[in-house]
């Protein structure tokens, strides 16, 4: 079993010790049984998309329908700011130095010294991607209801609906939206689906369709959603997506694309070239379904073959990144150079699409393109092993038939499109019919 020391970030103000006593009461304004009577939320029903990610008004009788409320600005950041107000935060995020490295990508670094601190050391497995969910330990039933924004679910009308107070209904375990109480930039929220639920930290499709629902409700580029599974920096296991607003375009979003195939419901999946750490874009599809469920059957096998992975949600829900990795397995096996381990920077899904959070000064100032990339190549699979997964992916998904040269398309992000040559797929794929999946020419 490999395990390493591990220092979780603080995510609620209620986050401590699994191994406190709480026999005499919890007296927090929690989630728990203790105090869910007679709790009370606003409640955000997203309109049923038809389109995948359109992030367009919906159209009823021929008239374009404004939303109850602005999803981003009025609800998700006034909201938080409103807790920001309240002093809810262990740091003032918005006072943290936040600087463009110059270069090439464009990574973006961020000096924050407050996350890591007054943090408790914990073994944390590596090694195992699916793990059973833990009610001794901290869960997002334990933060206080003061932390918590709104309920939000994907309605079934062709119109969003907002509810100002809402019980919380324990029957009907809602998807909650919460503050990060460690955030990492302005507007950083924890969307956890059915929190009553308890799921633990893997993907699903319900979930991973809601997180889109999300994104296209928000209907603004630079509001992303971010997932990591165990092994992959997640730090909760208790299900959960992070988000947050910032102003400008991520590296990994401005990173080149070569076109692999498209499977039969439209959705192109696509290698990206020139990145730091080997990764996967999913877009398109006849619907946000089709696209949320041919990701969350590559994330399914993923979980099922214990490889550690990080999803970013993008464009608004219109594009999904995929980026499997290594560096927590390499880390434990000491295979992680000193001189990075001592940045006490973790690669998760915010710093491999290229904001760099880092905690140390000396970092910061020094920060440099080429620091970046050497810290994002070692969460990278090798070219071999990347070949591997894909076919593992590529064949849960039903697209495993193709063993045959495909003419790769360099896709630039202005959408400008390069020949590159042929180039063979990876790995042996097989189990497949032709029938299941197109390939681009």
């Amino acid at each position: 079993m490999l395990k390493i020391k591990r220092v979780p970030t603080v995510v609620s103000n209620y986050q401590k010790d699994e191994a406190s006593d709480e026999s005499v009461g919890c007296g927090r304004n929690c989630l728990g049984a203790c105090c869910l009577n007679g709790a009370r939320l606003p409640l955000y029903a997203c309109n049923k998309l038809e389109k995948s990610g359109t992030g367009e008004k919906v159209v009823i009788s021929g008239e374009a329908r404004e939303p109850p409320v602005a999803f981003l600005e009025s609800l998700v950041l006034e909201e938080w700011e409103d807790r920001f107000q309240r002093g809810l935060f262990r740091y003032d995020v918005t006072a943290c130095e936040t600087k463009v490295i110059p270069g090439k990508y464009g990574f973006v670094a961020q000096l924050n010294e407050g996350r890591h601190l007054k943090k408790r050391p914990t073994e944390f497995r590596v090694d195992k991607v699916l793990q059973s969910f833990d009610g001794n330990k901290f869960n997002f039933t334990k933060v206080g209801q003061e932390e918590l924004l709104f309920q939000f679910e994907a309605g079934e009308d062709c119109e969003a609906q907002f509810f100002p107070c809402m019980p919380v209904d324990a029957e009907n375990s809602p998807s909650v939206v919460a503050i990060n109480v460690s955030p990492i930039e302005y507007g950083h929220v924890l969307l956890i689906p059915r929190v009553l639920d308890c799921l633990p930290q893997r993907i699903d499709h319900k979930s991973l369709l809601l997180a889109l629902h999300m994104a296209a409700e928000a209907a603004n580029p630079y509001f992303r959603l971010g997932y990591n599974s165990l092994g992959a920096f997640a730090t909760i296991n208790h299900l959960h997506f992070q988000a947050y607003y910032l102003a400008m375009p991520f590296p990994l979003e401005k990173a080149p694309s070569k076109k692999m195939i498209t499977t039969v419901s439209g959705v192109k999946i696509s290698e990206l070239v020139n990145y730091p750490v080997r990764s996967l874009l999913f877009e398109g599809g006849t619907s946000m379904q089709d696209l949320s469920d041919t990701v969350s059957d590559a994330c399914v096998c993923l979980q099922n073959n214990n490889i550690p992975f990080n999803i970013l949600i993008s464009d608004s829900g219109r594009q999904i990144f995929l980026m499997p990795q290594c560096y927590a397995e390499k880390q434990a096996l000491g295979e992680v150079s000193p001189e990075l381990l001592e940045t006490q920077v973790n690669p998760a899904v915010w710093e491999i699409s290229g904001h760099m959070v880092l905690k140390r000064k000396e970092d910061y100032e020094g920060a440099s393109e080429e620091n970046a990339w050497r810290l994002l190549a070692e969460a990278s699979l090798s070219e071999e092993r990347f070949k591997e997964v894909n076919a593992l992916i590529f064949e849960a998904i039903g697209c495993s038939n193709q063993e045959e040269e495909l003419e790769g398309i360099l896709v630039q992000p202005s959408g400008s499109v390069n020949q590159t040559g042929n180039r063979t797929l990876g790995g042996p794929i097989t189990n497949g019919t032709a029938s299941e999946c197109l390939v681009l020419q």
